[in-house]
């Protein structure tokens, strides 16, 4: 670690005896806690407060959730632009943290009083006679749930990446530490959403959705604040400019502005520019073969200046980004599934006998099987899978990050074939159907979420390069927000393409009872499994920037990896 590159709250050069470690770290972790109580049982349980409270239809509920949960991923990359660019990671999170406790104060607001919502009715019982949400109150709704989403998407770009900076990975103890907070970062998110939803969904079946929302809001201010109480002690990397300029530099400008000229055999003053201080890590980037013609951003004709010419540092970095595109459009696409299946389990399980003897259980609080099975999963699979996997392939991780996200996708597809059958066969029972028909398929969803989810985002932050850490997080979280986006416009084509005369789509009935559910997780099984083809094919195509093998190299190593 460049101490240089790295100052407290004050900008002034740190003490790595006073800041930065696990007890910098430790204030993150309860961010993320407490974030995960607010964010899990609300994206999870939102369906069923959009289309109960504010009485929208079936396909326009899973769609504005779908959207939510999309927005939150895409406003990431606002927080990694500021926060590569101009503002340390901390502060980004302390001046937009608060517009996610202003959206939930709205949220929470609106359902209190009478007036910003829908007249209370039973809209399974009398769909034809209940009021959906629109004007103003749809508006003011539409306000609160942008505002959470807004300020949540830039936390969740920051404080990952915030995490790491705390660690210096030249240092060998702190080198393990800094792995293990990936774990237990990842950890945080399962353990908030265990909490959430036991706590928030209860409160909002029994208590109801104003207080709720307002505890929401009060949780998201505490997690603030905690974190601010942590200034002093973190490790701040000093903004050097946005990644994206960089790239834009070497892409839109350079190679294109150089493009009828021929790549020489040397490129001297590329190579004597080729470490890069602005990325915070003083290492040279060797030139690689793999698209050439960015190369002609390193040809010096006689000018000066980022725009004009540009390190193999940079190229390289480019490359890097390039090459990693494949992989995230073709996770894009096999998350589409897993989307679907979080949202519409939920409406499933509300038609469904919810009764555990003499307990009410909340379709939304099903999802503690997998986030539980996930919590498990990860220490076992720390603890005791990696290290057996490791010993026979010899590979740090026990497998690799993209051998571990095609399980995640394979059990997605599973769990879509599964969830068609259990559909048909509640939809042709006499009797209503158990809760715990379900389980089968939240367990696969917990399945995927253990291997996919941080299987992506360990790739996305171990293969960019060391100056765009924030981005690839951005990134990572961009891929699911896209997936949400996709899983809509999935949604609005079935619609469209089953829509007959008089006869409404699949999906566009008042209640999933007159819907046909069953037949569209047919459709999103083939998708996924289109899907999962086609990110075999790139996952197969990619060549690793960083050694997977190294455990057989240095078995000291062996410790350090998740």
């Amino acid at each position: 670690m460049a101490l240089g590159a790295f100052v407290n709250w004050r900008g002034k050069t740190i003490n790595k005896e006073v800041h930065g470690g696990v007890r910098a770290a430790w204030f993150l972790y309860v961010l993320t806690v407490v974030t995960n109580v607010v964010i899990v049982p609300n994206v999870l349980n939102m369906v069923t407060y959009l289309h109960g409270t504010m009485h929208m239809g079936v396909s326009g509920s899973v769609t504005t959730s779908a959207n939510f949960f999309g927005a939150t991923s895409g406003f990431a990359m606002i927080g990694a632009f500021l926060s590569d660019s101009y503002i340390t990671r901390a502060k980004t999170m302390l001046l937009i943290g608060p517009f996610m406790f202003l959206g939930y104060g709205l949220l929470a607001l609106q359902a209190y009083l009478p007036s910003l919502h829908p007249p209370p009715c039973n809209i399974e019982a009398e769909p034809n006679n209940c009021k959906e949400v629109q004007g103003k109150n749809a508006a003011l709704l539409y306000v609160g749930l942008y505002l959470s989403a807004f300020g949540d998407g830039c936390i969740r770009a920051c404080l990952p990446s915030l995490g790491a900076d705390q660690f210096d990975h030249e240092d060998p103890k702190e080198s393990h530490q800094q792995s293990s907070f990936f774990n237990w970062y990842t950890f945080g998110i399962s353990f908030g959403g265990f909490v959430g939803l036991i706590l928030i969904v209860w409160l909002q079946d029994y208590k109801g959705w104003d207080i709720a929302l307002g505890l929401c809001a009060v949780i998201v201010l505490l997690g603030l604040l905690v974190v601010a109480a942590g200034l002093p002690f973190y490790r701040n990397q000093v903004p050097q400019g946005s990644p994206l300029t960089r790239i834009l530099q070497v892409v839109l400008v350079v190679a294109f502005r150089n493009r009828k000229i021929e790549v020489g055999e040397g490129l001297e003053e590329a190579h004597e520019s080729s470490t890069e201080v602005g990325t915070g890590y003083n290492r040279s980037v060797s030139q690689t073969n793999s698209l050439k013609f960015l190369d002609k951003a390193c040809i010096n004709r006689g000018e000066k200046g980022d725009w004009l010419v540009c390190s193999v540092t940079k190229v390289e970095e480019t490359k890097i980004v390039l090459r990693m595109l494949p992989i995230f459009i073709s996770s894009m696409i096999g998350y589409i599934s897993s989307i679907i299946l979080f949202t519409f389990t939920v409406q499933q399980g509300g038609l469904t006998n919810t009764r555990l003897g003499k307990i009410h259980v909340s379709p939304a609080t099903l999802f503690v099987i997998p986030i539980t099975f996930q919590m498990l999963m990860l220490a076992v699979y720390d603890q005791f899978i990696v290290p057996f996997l490791r010993r026979r392939t010899g590979y740090r991780g026990g497998i690799t990050h993209l051998q571990r996200i095609g399980i995640g996708f394979a059990s997605m597809i599973l769990a879509c074939v599964i969830a068609a059958v259990v559909e048909k066969k509640r939809k042709g029972a006499e009797v209503q159907m158990s809760l715990f028909w379900l389980a089968p398929q939240f367990f696969l969803l917990g399945v995927s979420d253990v291997t996919s989810f941080t299987g992506l985002l360990e790739f996305f932050n171990s293969e960019a390069p060391g100056g765009m850490k924030s981005i690839a997080t951005a990134l990572f979280w961009c891929d699911l927000g896209l997936a949400s986006l996709m899983a809509t416009f999935l949604v609005d084509a079935v619609n469209g393409a089953t829509r007959h005369g008089h006869r409404v789509g699949w999906l566009e009935g008042a209640s999933l009872n007159t819907s046909h559910l069953d037949l569209f997780y047919w459709v999103v099984a083939v998708v996924g499994l289109l899907g999962f083809f086609n990110y075999l094919y790139w996952a197969n195509k990619y060549v690793y920037q960083n050694n997977q093998r190294l455990a057989r190299v240095a078995p000291t190593v062996d410790q350090d990896s998740p």
